[in-house]
């Protein structure tokens, strides 16, 4: 429960100051950002530093369990008002329970550290709340991590944090603005580096694609609108396609991104084990 106390207004100090990381410049230049909600709050709590705890009355009688979780890892828990609540959220209807949490984002050769087999990289991505799905379909199926290559959007952005519904804070994101370099990085780290293209020389369901998805890959998923960029083309192993059966005329981000990356699980799941020499 909230303990007895004036609660905060929007113009309070601490919760003025939190109201700059809605800002991209302000994240940047903190170091920190915005968590809206119980789900994603109660995954920032068990992944790490959580600096700060906002809550309205309604949400903390909603959530007592992670009030005291909060308190009980030493984060600072202030009560506010549900206008104030409203000044640090971007949704039409604030949960009353917001968190500032530090950056999560890591170097790009952090990220491929350690021979990775499965990577998602967005290139070029603008709209949050597809990175954000992007992020947690690729925690779904099991990759190592997210690769925010060249003008993708901020995965801290707050559409793009509750799009990820906690898997922003379950395996490792980084951001290079360089997307050829990204996939450049990809390669040296052993990964086929394969984008999702309409118009790719290999079908995803094709046998020798099957073949290259059960090895260590990348998956490059590009702009909704204008797809990767030329450099990115250029720098990928190969441009896969999902074929379209229907009279549609494309598929969206986010499913593509969930057919790719399963496709992927399948491929994998699949191979036949292989038998020493002599053990047949």
């Amino acid at each position: 429960m909230i303990r007895a106390e004036t609660p905060g207004t929007e113009r309070t100090p601490r919760v003025a100051a939190a109201r700059k990381l809605l800002r991209r410049a302000g994240r940047d230049r903190a170091g920190r950002f915005l968590v809206e909600g119980a789900q994603a709050v109660r995954e920032a709590l068990a992944a790490g530093p959580v600096h700060e705890l906002f809550v309205t009355e309604a949400a903390g009688a909603r959530n007592p369990e992670l009030v005291e979780r909060a308190r009980d890892r030493g984060v600072r828990v202030l009560a506010v008002t549900e206008k104030a609540a409203a000044a640090l959220s971007e949704t039409v209807t604030p949960q009353g329970l917001v968190a500032v949490c530090d950056l999560l984002d890591v170097p790009v050769a952090t990220a491929l550290a350690g021979a990775p087999g499965f990577v998602t990289v967005c290139a070029g991505i603008a709209d949050p709340g597809n990175v954000g799905t992007v992020v947690r379909v690729a925690d779904a199926a099991g990759c190592d991590a997210v690769l925010l290559a060249g003008d993708t959007v901020d995965p801290h952005n707050g559409k793009a944090v509750r799009a990820s519904t906690g898997s922003l804070f379950h395996l490792p994101v980084a951001r290079g603005r360089d997307a050829a370099a990204v996939v450049a990085a990809c390669g040296a780290a052993g990964l086929t580096t394969l984008v999702a293209d309409g118009r790719g020389e290999m079908d995803l369901h094709d046998p020798d694609t099957s073949r290259i998805l059960a090895g260590p890959v990348a998956w490059i998923l590009g702009n909704e609108a204008h797809g990767p960029g030329p450099e990115v083309f250029a720098a990928a192993d190969h441009r896969v396609r999902i074929p379209i059966h229907g009279r549609a005329e494309s598929l969206n981000l986010a499913t593509a991104a969930a057919i790719c990356l399963y496709a992927t699980v399948g491929a994998r799941a699949g191979v036949a084990p292989q038998l020493p020499p002599g053990a047949d």
